[in-house]
């Protein structure tokens, strides 16, 4: 077990460090394009509308909006 701690493991822990480097430190060599952090795109989810259901017409204001969601409309939203 000594044998680990002493040769082994500080081996690995170096191993591990000098590749992390070699990953970082090779951005330099990337065309500039490909060098620059991923570009964030704002993205709006695909609404999909759902036909309404009879079998939630008898459920309180309260629970339909936690199953149904807020409305798009801000002058129904309001009412809530």
């Amino acid at each position: 077990m000594a044998f680990f701690r002493q040769y082994v493991a500080p081996f690995l822990i170096v191993l591990v460090f000098l590749v992390a480097l070699l990953a970082v430190s090779s951005r330099i060599f990337l065309p500039a394009d490909m060098a620059a952090p991923a570009p964030v795109e704002e993205s709006s989810p695909a609404k999909a509308i759902a036909p309404p259901s009879d079998s939630l017409a008898d459920l309180p204001p309260s629970l339909s909006t936690l199953i149904r969601g807020l409305p798009d409309d801000v002058a129904v939203a309001e009412r809530l």
